[in-house]
């Protein structure tokens, strides 16, 4: 078994961590609760932040003129300007972080789906974006993951977020080595992950590491950084994994039965179908690595992304829009 990082990660305070929302609730989240012994999180309520109580009366996003603002229709009070420093105050002051787990529609803290109004009137959404923090994250933290716990729910949303989440908050430790040899074993134990990803960045990545223009490792580090969030900027194609899993079988071909390649390519349909999660198709050849003892799989972080206590097969069906 792999040992991994601790990343940190901000969460809406609302998300198993206090009763904070307007109306006094807290929200259960099991994605959360699995997390808690796994990262260090850092809880925040921008509403409460920003001096509305707890409970309050809702706030919402409106838009008149092209001009968006956060408006309490109960009182009138606009407290755009507040949440807007709150915000940039907030993320500014962050230091290292690994990534965001935000609570879904909220006008503060959604990244989208986040109901926009025309007026302070009772009537409907005229339409849907980000509330007013989860903007200013995903404007501050491009290439971060960046989440909601509705969206969680979809278990091929929730592998992305945190297999994107584990291997940059791996890559802090490279970034604090600031040595070469450890961004050219980074870049060599996450090939086949790279690989999966994003084919192009993957080699874009292997031509950095190998630097022929001998720059200092800290230039080398930094740019290396930059095509990492890119390459792990979407979740990975399904037929990119299978290929990542093809090639692995081809370690192991002349040592299968038909009978053990067949369920494993049976596997593999069912996870093109979105019938069940690349961490089946992955304990499969992962059980074959511990068999046969092949090294070079068996340091690949494809294999083992995240710990293995996060991985959950449930689906809610929902999210799938990216």
């Amino acid at each position: 078994m792999s040992e991994f990082p601790r990343p940190r990660v901000v969460v809406s305070k609302c998300l198993e961590f206090d009763h904070c929302r307007y109306n006094g609730l807290m929200i259960s989240s099991d994605v959360v609760r699995a997390l808690k012994p796994l990262v260090d999180f850092v809880p925040v309520c921008p509403e409460v932040e920003i001096g509305l109580g707890v409970p309050r009366e809702p706030i919402r996003i409106v838009v008149s003129r092209g001009r968006r603002a956060l408006v309490q229709p109960s009182t009138g009070a606009d407290v755009t300007a507040r949440m807007k420093a709150f915000a940039g105050s907030f993320l500014s002051s962050l230091g290292d972080v690994d990534g965001f787990l935000l609570k879904s529609r909220s006008p503060s803290c959604g990244i989208k789906d986040v109901k926009i109004f025309s007026g302070i009137e009772k009537q409907a959404a005229s339409d849907k974006g980000a509330g007013f923090f989860g903007s200013a994250v995903l404007e501050a933290f491009v290439g971060y993951p960046v989440e909601d716990e509705g969206r969680m729910l979809n278990f091929r949303l929730r592998e992305h977020f945190l297999t994107a989440l584990y291997a940059l908050a791996c890559y802090r430790a490279v970034k604090r080595a600031g040595a070469m040899g450890a961004l050219v074993e980074f870049q060599a134990r996450n090939k086949l992950l790279l690989m999966s990803y994003h084919q192009t960045e993957m080699r874009f990545l292997g031509r950095i590491v190998a630097n022929p223009a001998r720059n200092k490792a800290r230039e080398v580090i930094g740019e290396y950084e930059e095509h990492l969030r890119k390459a792990f900027a979407a979740p990975p194609r399904y037929t990119s994994n299978i290929n990542v899993l093809m090639h692995a079988l081809g370690y192991f071909s002349e040592r299968l039965s038909g009978r053990e390649k067949k369920f494993l390519l049976d596997s593999l349909e069912k996870y093109r179908a979105g019938r069940i999660p690349l961490s089946a198709p992955v304990s499969i050849v992962s059980s074959w690595i511990a068999r046969f003892g092949e090294p070079y799989l068996g340091k690949q972080t494809f294999f083992e992304p995240y710990p293995e206590a996060l991985v959950e097969i449930t689906d809610s069906g929902k999210g799938r829009d990216l």
